[in-house]
């Protein structure tokens, strides 16, 4: 059973040829809330619910929107579930949106970090390269995870951790007790590396 079967989530819908259904969810809109987004921009969003039956199905579906308006205009998902206890906004944000994310989690294990580049002519050889992807996956996660909410890479992809964090010039001092590791002094993030320092030694056991 997948994501999908598991939480009675159908599909997505398109914005696209859906005049019709949007004409149902409009009478039964939710009350909206305003949002400040991530711009400073303020975001009107509300979700609603409707019942709906495409051309090819078999009975009625319920449909949950997310509606938002923003200063780019107007934005509409759907989605079609089986559920019908959970609120629309749940179905949406704590189910659906999971998904996504979960998704683009593996999107970033997959093409970011090369996991699926399994060339070994052994499968024992090929499940330990897969396992090493899976423990740099976690290594990158972990340091998204100590960049401060309010840092520009605390959202960013690996690809980027990797250009902005790992591949610069530094000078290394390795000693009985300690290595050292000296960044230039023009380093653009060497603020932000004391505080991955801080982060991580807290979250160490």
């Amino acid at each position: 059973m997948d994501f999908c079967e598991k939480h009675g989530l159908d599909y997505l819908f398109g914005v696209t040829g859906t005049k019709a259904l949007a004409a149902k969810i409009e009478d039964a809109a939710d009350p909206i809330r305003v949002e400040r987004a991530q711009t400073g921009a303020l975001a009107v969003r509300g979700f609603a619910e409707a019942r709906h039956k495409a051309g090819s199905w078999k009975k009625e579906r319920r449909v949950v929107a997310r509606i938002e308006a923003t200063p780019l205009g107007l934005d509409i998902r759907y989605v079609v579930t089986s559920l019908e206890a959970p609120r629309p906004e749940d179905v949406y944000a704590r189910l659906y949106c999971a998904r996504g994310q979960a998704e683009n989690l593996i999107k970033l294990h997959k093409s970011q970090l090369k996991s699926d580049r399994t060339s070994c002519r052994s499968p024992l050889a090929n499940q330990m390269r897969l396992i090493l992807h899976t423990a740099a996956y976690w290594l990158m996660l972990t340091v998204r995870d100590a960049v401060p909410e309010t840092h520009v890479l605390a959202r960013a992809e690996f690809a980027t951790l990797r250009l902005r964090l790992l591949k610069i010039g530094a000078r290394i001092r390795e000693t009985a007790h300690r290595v050292r590791i000296a960044f230039a002094a023009a380093c653009p993030e060497a603020a932000l590396f004391g505080d991955l320092v801080t982060a991580l030694r807290a979250a160490s056991p």
